[in-house]
């Protein structure tokens, strides 16, 4: 078959404040009944407009709460919940894990979903894949389904209600997206979409990249307030819909091999996922022969401004021996993995080395800052 090039994306993004309580019309359009994922504590933030929306759309309502981790256990779960209630849509309501778990429980029984994320951590409420943990935290693998949510739902006042951690981790993994995006278009990988990044896509992750770089510290800034300011409004855009096409209608590269592989060390257990993805960009671009000094100072410079992880303490890791670590670039350098999407050979050792060189290079950044 000749080459081909794929977008995948969400049917519908509606953004802005006050835009939860909409959400029961974009349900009505789906389905007349819904069931709510979520858990305790989403559910005390949201329920009221969310709700109240449901039900002056004239859509009944039925809810399941979270167990606490995406299990695939869980989503069983979740499932069985969807038929035995008879629910014809799925809304899930929270952060990345929830929303995972709706979305592997809505691809099991055929019943679309949609996405209402009340963090801006990671670019997940977009995207058509599933990121699966056992029990104890660690990372199992990923699934990608058949089709995109049919709406999501950001609400930025919510969003800049939440703890500024984790718009700063959103941060995190949206500002790999064009890293890992050009370094895939140079070997020009089949990537999730099952093709190759189009014109839009690459040009919608550079637009991420450059909207992070210029919006970033002030809309952390902004949210530490806990108020909502145009740069808010870009920057939880480019956490949430930029990073979710870039990466999902482009390319992975080692930036999330890194932090995925992370994910399995006890040390990091309680590090965010885009935490984990900022010490995989210093990575990846110690690992990348054609990385610029000069940007890659700028980068990690930015990332420490908005307090992004650089180095092993940043994560918590006190171990620093190439024993304790080497699992995690075994891990990340396994057969098969998204490292092996750059144009250039990667191994166990050398992303080891990379990682050792990006400790290095961030307290050394840390320290003239």
């Amino acid at each position: 078959m000749e080459e081909k090039m794929v977008l995948i994306c969400p049917r519908k993004y509606v953004q802005g404040k006050g835009v939860l309580s909409e959400a029961g019309k974009y349900a009505a359009l789906v389905g007349p009944k819904a069931m709510i994922l979520w858990d305790s504590m989403v559910r005390q933030i949201a329920q009221k407009p969310l709700l109240d929306g449901l039900a002056a759309a004239g859509v009944e309502v039925v809810e399941c709460l979270f167990n606490g981790e995406c299990t695939k256990a869980e989503a069983e779960r979740v499932a069985g919940e969807i038929r035995s209630s008879g629910a014809k849509v799925v809304l899930g309501v929270g952060g990345g894990k929830i929303l995972d778990t709706a979305k592997a429980a809505s691809a099991w029984t055929d019943t679309p979903m949609i996405t209402v994320p009340t963090i801006a951590s990671t670019d997940s409420p977009t995207s058509a894949a599933t990121v699966w943990y056992d029990e104890g935290g660690n990372c199992v693998g990923w699934d990608c389904w058949k089709f995109n949510p049919e709406a999501v739902i950001v609400d930025t006042a919510v969003i800049a209600q939440a703890p500024v951690r984790a718009f700063v981790a959103g941060m995190g993994d949206a500002l790999s997206t064009w890293l890992e995006c050009e370094a895939g278009h140079k070997s020009r990988p089949v990537g999730l979409s099952g093709g190759q990044a189009t014109m839009v896509s690459l040009a919608i992750a550079r637009l991420c990249f450059e909207t992070l770089l210029e919006w970033g510290i002030e809309a952390k800034a902004a949210v530490e307030r806990k108020v909502v300011t145009p740069a808010v409004e870009k920057v939880v855009e480019a956490n949430v819909l930029m990073s979710g096409i870039g990466f999902e209608s482009g390319s992975l590269a080692s930036s999330h091999a890194v932090a995925n592989a992370l994910s399995n060390l006890a040390d990091c257990h309680k590090s965010m996922h885009g935490e984990k993805v900022g010490f995989g960009i210093v990575t990846q671009l110690c690992l990348d022969e054609e990385a610029a000094c000069d940007e890659t100072y700028a980068i990690v410079d930015w990332m420490i401004e908005v307090g992004l992880p650089v180095c092993f303490d940043d994560l918590g890791i006190q171990d620093t021996s190439r024993d304790h670590l080497r699992p995690v670039a075994e891990a990340a350098a396994a057969e098969g993995n998204i490292s092996h999407w750059h144009n250039f050979k990667v191994s166990t050792e050398s992303i080891l080395d990379a990682m050792f060189a990006a400790d290095s290079l961030g307290r050394r950044r840390k320290a003239i800052a």
